[in-house]
């Protein structure tokens, strides 16, 4: 499948592997099209104080908020990686 790809080779076994924090936590594979894996790319290179995970948790847990989804845990994740104090923090 060319084109869909979530990022390099090496980050898509590494999104295979279970990450470790407070909540349980799912790991799953995703296949973008290729114009959002590389604005993603761009924005992370753009930010590095952000990664492939926080960008998709946040973009996931903004898009529920807003589609209603109404839990503490969902704000407080999305709030966390939208606010916390490294947000954005742009190279130069």
């Amino acid at each position: 499948m060319q084109g869909y790809q979530f990022n390099k080779q090496s980050e898509e076994e590494d999104l295979t592997n279970v990450i470790q924090s407070e909540d349980s936590i799912i790991s799953f594979q995703a296949h973008l099209p290729l114009s959002l894996s590389k604005a993603m790319n761009d924005f992370i290179e753009r930010y590095p104080n952000w990664d492939q995970y926080r960008l998709v948790q946040a973009a996931l847990a903004g898009f529920l908020m807003q589609n209603g989804v109404e839990s503490r845990s969902i704000s407080r994740l999305y709030i966390g990686n939208m606010f916390g104090l490294s947000s954005l923090i742009e190279v130069e």
